[in-house]
């Protein structure tokens, strides 16, 4: 059983910076394309950048210039720097993965985490 756990999240001000990670965890696993997800309150969830498995990046128009996401293959992770950040910001981000193992293919979610950003 394949598992991503996000942290990092918290309350920050306008202007500040947070770094998010997840980690997928489990056994004979290959992670190919990795995503980080937002929904805010009252909000669809959105798309906020995806990273393939050799680092090749997209963003949102709404963070391009603000947020830079990355992946660590040795280490099964993914980042989400986010810097300048806006009241509108604030969100549930969630980290999702396309992996295979030997039984399937399918997209993983984690559990979320929380990024506040106060005016």
């Amino acid at each position: 059983q394949v598992q991503l756990v996000e942290s990092g999240g918290g309350l920050v001000q306008a202007g500040g910076s947070l770094r998010l990670s997840c980690v997928a965890s489990g056994s004979s696993f290959t992670i190919n394309a990795m995503r980080w997800y937002r929904q805010g309150p009252g909000k669809q969830r959105e798309l906020v950048a995806v990273i393939s498995s050799g680092g090749t990046a997209d963003y949102a128009d709404s963070v391009k210039g603000r947020f830079t996401i990355s992946r660590d293959n040795a280490k099964n992770s993914m980042y989400l720097q986010m810097n300048s950040l806006k009241p509108e910001d604030t969100a549930v981000y969630f980290c999702n993965a396309a992996i295979s193992t030997i039984l399937t293919s399918r997209n993983y979610w984690g559990q979320g985490t929380q990024v506040t950003v106060s005016s």
